[in-house]
């Protein structure tokens, strides 16, 4: 009979508020992260201050926000007005306290939990908050959610608003780094859902007058947008929509109260439904949904009465109502998008035309593509897609209601010998291994229907859901994991030719990354060092003097599962693959991928001289 452990008193504990954050931060913050992935935690302690500062411009107190971060120190400073003297501590060291319990005072604000700031000071090696307002001034400063100075008010001539100082805590936070591409973006979100709002970040100015439709011109290329962006407004309501010319899939921005719902929720399914009922009523047919929105790229932001979110990180709306006396969310967006879209429709007749062609070759493509669909999908089952090419995690992410979604993560990679050192290593929970078969093809200006014939892409889009919505995403993270060669570095580059091609919305909402694995081993009988690079290499052998035992590692394959468990666990490098808002992505696949140019030779030949500057350098 086996022995029963003992449950008594002891073994009842009552964490505070801070231990209890910082043993479970992903219930407060979603994933950890070191900062390659913009919904990492990093990000999401920033959103969290910044949250606050937001709020105070709504309430009509402050236009401006300053930010710098510099060495993993942040530094968040708005003119609002000011946290009231006797409660700076309590805002952001007593769960359950905050100003928006308070309907009149925070009516559509974006969080309502009062747990922020809180979260943000458990996280932080150090951290502190100072708010001045009514000629007084007033701090205090935290390690790790500890109080360890309470400054007693002064007197002071500082303009009023609220300032917040913090470092993520390394211990929690490993090896993390700040990206400004993710940060511009979600600043860039801030003044777009806030027009008038004027951020500085490390000197730079953020503004828009627009609102969402400033949002769609930056995120799109003029040239390749098939009419002009089309901009709604209502009292809670604010949308822009186009279609693009050459994109297949369906492209969305969607916001609740400021937040940037990436998961999207009831408002965009409401939305999604709403434009598909207005244009069938419109043209007085009944055209098929995905006709309707293929090539769509649109923005919608509402604000709810006290929204209810799926999760903390609140990238997901449940709300059904919209609060007070308004009518669903589902009834708002219909009667808002009936009735504005309708009027456009009637008064732009040139955008009418336009669209409605659009929606005319849509259906065209789909019937021509309808039979090879069909035998695609008969392919990918006698496939045995889960069991021959996808080892697939225990993750099951057809429910996207799950947290767990955000650490899924499929490793693309080829060769029997590379996916089976990940496969070995891997976490079964949340890794999966996609395994291509030599390289795949070059899928620069073909159409779709090349997706359904081609083996590889075909399975692999099976793999990811990806086929009718992103919304179906099964993976959040998509990681290319090749040799670091030339024929690696090919691969590379035709995998994120199909994604740009085909799903440049995998990389636009930052889903696709390239693995970094070591170059070298560098060991003596003591210590053994991993290096990435060469400074990485001559550091490593000074370091450990003597004559070190180097490896120079030429494929994935080579990586024993031991040593690959290392380097996709908690000390993965991933660099995320990132689009540049000033090439299109037609020019830059031409430019890469098309015929060969002079531009693209001088390119070569000046990379091909710095790698063989580097292979010299290591033959001596």
């Amino acid at each position: 009979m086996s022995q029963t452990s003992q449950y008594t008193e002891d073994n009842i504990r009552s964490l505070d508020w801070k231990e209890h954050i910082r043993m479970r931060p992903g219930m407060y913050i979603g994933k950890l992260g070191d900062g390659s992935s913009a919904d990492d935690g990093i990000y999401i302690l920033v959103k969290e201050v910044l949250d606050n500062c937001i709020d105070e411009f709504v309430m009509g107190a402050g236009k401006t926000i300053e930010i710098t971060i510099k060495d993993g120190n942040v530094n968040v400073r708005d003119y609002g007005r000011g946290i009231p003297l006797g409660k700076v501590v309590d805002v952001v060291s007593k769960m359950n306290t905050g100003g928006k319990y308070d309907s009149r005072a925070f009516k559509k604000s974006v969080g309502l939990n009062g747990v922020g700031t809180k979260a943000v000071n458990a996280l932080s090696s150090y951290f502190r908050v100072e708010s001045n307002r009514d000629n007084q001034s007033k701090a205090a400063e935290f390690e790790k959610g500890n109080l360890i100075s309470d400054e007693a008010p002064i007197e002071s001539s500082r303009r009023r608003g609220t300032k917040v100082t913090f470092k993520p805590d390394e211990t929690i936070f490993k090896n993390y780094k700040f990206r400004n591409e993710y940060l511009e973006k979600m600043l860039r979100n801030y003044v777009y859902l806030n027009p008038g709002l004027t951020i500085v970040f490390n000197g730079e100015k953020f503004y828009s007058e627009n609102g969402l439709k400033d949002l769609l011109q930056d995120a799109t290329n003029e040239s390749d947008i098939l009419y002009p962006i089309i901009h709604l407004k209502g009292d809670d309501i604010e949308v822009a929509l186009t279609h693009s010319k050459t994109q297949y899939s369906e492209e969305y921005h969607s916001f609740v109260n400021g937040q940037n719902t990436t998961q999207g929720g009831t408002h965009l399914a409401a939305f999604r439904e709403a434009v598909v009922k207005t244009l069938r009523d419109f043209y007085g047919k009944n055209y098929d949904a995905s006709d309707i929105r293929k090539s769509i790229i649109a923005a919608i932001s509402i604000k709810v009465m006290e929204p209810v979110f799926e999760s903390q990180t609140k990238t997901k709306l449940g709300s059904t109502d919209m609060g007070g006396d308004l009518p669903t969310v589902r009834t708002y967006i219909n009667d808002f998008i009936g009735r504005k879209l309708d009027n456009f429709l009637h008064k732009n007749q040139e955008v009418a035309e336009a669209l409605q062609r659009k929606i005319i070759q849509a259906e065209k493509e789909r019937k021509e593509l309808s039979g090879i669909r069909k035998l695609a999908k008969e392919r990918a089952k006698k496939a045995s897609l889960h069991n021959k090419k996808l080892r697939d995690c225990r993750v099951h992410l057809g429910d996207m209601k799950k947290d767990n979604r955000l650490d899924s993560t499929l490793f693309i990679t080829e060769g029997d010998s590379a996916s089976g050192s990940i496969t070995k290593s891997r976490d079964v929970n949340t890794q999966a291994v996609f395994s291509l078969r030599g390289k795949p093809l070059n899928s620069y200006g073909m159409s779709k229907k090349i997706v359904y014939e081609n083996e590889e892409f075909n399975l692999l889009q099976a793999a990811l859901n990806i086929e009718e919505s992103m919304e179906d995403l099964r993976y959040n993270n998509i990681v290319i994991a090749t040799d670091a060669d030339v024929d690696g570095m090919h691969i590379r580059l035709l995998l994120i030719t199909f994604f740009l091609q085909f799903f440049p919305e995998l990389i636009k909402e930052g889903h696709l990354y390239i693995l970094q694995t070591p170059l070298f081993r560098v060991r003596n009988k003591k210590e053994t060092i991993y290096c990435y690079s060469e400074d990485e290499r001559r550091e490593a052998i000074e370091k450990l003097r003597g004559k070190p035992e180097i490896t120079r590692f030429k494929g994935l394959g080579e990586i024993s599962p031991d040593e690959f468990k290392h380097f996709i666990g908690d000390d993965i490098r991933l660099d995320p693959v990132m689009l540049d808002k000033a090439m299109s992505i037609e020019n830059l696949l031409q430019f890469y991928m098309g015929k060969n140019t002079p531009d693209r030779q001088e390119f070569i030949i000046n990379n091909l001289k710095v790698e063989l500057d580097l292979i010299e350098e290591e033959t001596n």
